[in-house]
């Protein structure tokens, strides 16, 4: 008979919090594992959803995650962020999330479409966006790709408000189960939330307050459009540390004016039902996503960004120098500090405590690299958050659910590294793990060619046979 250790008892312990189903006011999750926004640039260009995408939310559904956060989804051609990513700007899209919808139910897997409008930070906008400004909060443009901006008037404010509520209007005709806004990691809501970006002096910019009126006003659109019993969320940043490559920027939100927002958004029992909680003013950050940068594959696919901004010529020529290179991956690496899984999770904490006197209904997803059980049951236990959000290790292991409930307890060879080399990838490759060393095989050359077999498989099965 095999010897019951402590450790086992733990293990076991943490396994039976992690898959303990966590209940909304309006939703309930099997498990307490989120696979985060992420997606590659698998539909087709003017925004319709692939085959492919198809196959990409499907596999994670059957990886055990007991929810799906969609990758971000433009609520209009004017906010999209990189090409080829399937946009809810109409209602023509609603058969295809629809079918995402059904594939994910499949595995008992809930699916939430995360509403999005890159704002000024647009690294690929297509065709459609050529000759047309970012539209933001502001007129100063994206201070890391240098990509021109022109602040939002007061009618094209209220537009993209009713985008957002028409969008998830939309997610819900399909029979989605909630969505969730993207207001952190340097996008539109963040571009009016920050108040190291935001430099309105209208009824938009100055205060929090009015820093967050734009949100507000779309989270009451959105309640207009969907009812009060339809899940929402907001991923929000904790602090927006929006000086980390330039130390004389301002550095933006406080945790105290995050605190302000939240109390804001809960809207008198109105408006959201969860907060998800992540940091960085700025996509991609030194905490987000935390882990390490390769300049090396930067030099290799930043290419694709040199038409994006009037400094992204400036930063292919950091990448590509021997010494820049070296000083950039240093300041990156010492901008996040020394914590990588559990980055966020104090941030989380503070919130959810001071939140949790005013609605004790509110609950809290904290996103940072989770992968390890004792991790992810300990942020649970000491109340950081209610349930957590992986996206990278997820792409390394989409069976993580699966490993994290098994009596073997810690993954030890093949978990995620934190290289990011899915990240800068994602720019001109099918997104994956292109991590070599976590690969099967004797030489470079076999290991190489699992890890190529990994990353393609997301287009299998194919649409014809």
């Amino acid at each position: 008979m095999a010897r019951i250790t402590d450790e086992t008892f733990l293990h076991q312990d943490n396994a039976a919090l992690i898959f303990s189903p966590l209940k909304f006011r309006h939703l309930e999750v099997k498990n307490r594992l989120f696979r985060s926004n992420l997606s590659g640039m698998f539909d087709e260009y003017n925004g319709y959803g692939g085959h492919t995408r198809l196959n990409w939310e499907e596999k994670f559904a059957r990886g055990g995650v007991g929810c799906i956060i969609s990758s971000y989804t433009p609520v209009a051609v004017r906010g999209r962020i990189l090409i080829r990513y399937a946009m809810i700007d109409d209602d023509d899209k609603i058969p295809f999330w629809r079918e995402i919808g059904k594939r994910v139910h499949g595995y008992d897997c809930r699916f939430i479409m995360q509403l999005s409008h890159s704002g000024r930070q647009q690294d690929m906008g297509g065709v459609e966006n050529m000759f047309k400004k970012a539209q933001s909060s502001t007129s100063q443009k994206d201070y890391f790709h240098g990509i021109l901006a022109q602040a939002m008037t007061v009618t094209e404010i209220r537009e993209v408000v009713e985008q957002f509520a028409q969008g998830a209007r939309r997610a819900k005709e399909a029979g989605l189960d909630g969505v969730e806004l993207h207001g952190a990691n340097g996008y539109l809501i963040t571009q009016f939330l920050s108040s190291g970006i935001n430099d309105r002096t209208d009824d938009y910019g100055g205060p929090v307050e009015n820093r967050a009126r734009f949100v507000l006003e779309i989270v009451r659109a959105i309640r207009r459009e969907v009812g009060p019993d339809f899940h929402l969320q907001m991923k929000i940043n904790g602090v927006d540390h929006n000086d980390w490559l330039y130390p004389w920027k301002k550095k933006g939100n406080t945790l105290e004016d995050t605190l302000t927002i939240c109390k804001m958004l809960l809207d008198d029992g109105k408006g959201v039902d969860a907060f998800h909680i992540s940091s960085g003013s700025t996509f991609p950050h030194p905490r987000n996503p935390p882990g390490d940068i390769s300049t090396r594959a930067l030099v290799r696919w930043y290419g694709g960004m040199l038409a994006s901004g009037v400094r992204t010529r400036f930063n292919y020529a950091i990448f590509s120098n021997p010494v820049t290179g070296r000083l950039f991956r240093w300041l990156w690496r010492w901008r996040r500090g020394k914590v990588i899984e559990g980055i966020n999770a104090g941030y989380s904490k503070y919130l959810r405590d001071e939140i949790s006197k005013i609605d004790p209904s509110i609950k809290f997803l904290c996103t940072g690299g989770f992968q390890h059980a004792a991790n992810i049951a300990g942020v649970i236990r000491d109340g950081s958050c209610d349930g957590v959000s992986i996206a990278r290790p997820l792409i390394a292991n989409n069976d993580l659910p699966q490993i994290l409930r098994t009596a073997n307890g810690p993954i030890r060879q093949k978990e995620c590294t934190y290289c990011n080399k899915c990240l800068v990838n994602d720019l001109a490759n099918p997104l994956g793990c292109y991590e070599v060393s976590r690969y099967d095989g004797d030489t470079f050359d076999e290991k190489w060619e699992n890890l190529i077999k990994s990353v393609m498989s997301v287009f299998q099965p194919p649409l014809f046979r």
